[in-house]
């Protein structure tokens, strides 16, 4: 089974890289951008956690096995990438033009509160971090996990940083959304 799982989670994050790279192609002009100190203080987490994620040829005990990788935790582990998959999306298609890869403000940046945005204000890093997952309880091993903890933190600061940014400019609404709707998981975080 471990080859149906392991296609089914390589799938979702081929598809996602696809889709990131044609929707980039619609976005914006940028109004304000932040500085390049600043945006490597997301970057190299996130960076090195998917390299983890990724590289399969680290030294030991990068590869020591965390998780049983049995069919049920990899048909669990890659059914777990879908779902995450179809919120990063859905969240990207929802902020259409407004999105960055970067900390930014577009011209006529609009504050996007509809589609996943009503559960979530950062609901790609949600579905992002769902795929980790999934693909850490696919795969079972330190390096994975270990990335996934590591892009769950550049998430928040990127998160952070993003956070200011709207309040400074949406100085009503931003802190309105912020009391109704949670960071990343509904009703919990």
């Amino acid at each position: 089974m471990s080859k149906a799982s392991d296609s089914i989670t390589l799938g979702c994050w081929i598809v996602f890289v696809a889709y990131w790279f044609i929707s980039a192609l619609r976005v914006k002009a940028i109004a304000e951008r932040q500085s390049l100190l600043s945006a490597l203080a997301h970057r190299i987490p996130v960076g090195s956690g998917w390299f983890l994620m990724a590289y399969q040829h680290l030294p030991h005990p990068f590869n020591t096995p965390l998780t049983p990788r049995t069919d049920l935790t990899q048909i669990f582990g890659a059914m777990i990438c879908v779902p995450g998959l179809f919120v990063t999306i859905w969240a990207r298609w929802t902020l259409a033009g407004n999105w960055s890869s970067d900390v930014t403000l577009k011209r006529g940046h609009e504050l996007v509160n509809t589609g996943p945005y009503r559960f979530a204000r950062h609901p790609i890093y949600t579905g992002l971090l769902v795929m980790s997952l999934g693909t850490a309880i696919d795969i079972g091993c330190l390096r994975v996990w270990l990335g996934l903890a590591v892009v769950f933190i550049g998430f928040w600061i990127k998160l952070k940083q993003e956070e200011r940014l709207m309040v400074r400019h949406f100085p009503d609404e931003y802190p309105a959304y912020q009391k109704q709707v949670n960071a990343l998981v509904p009703f919990i975080l």
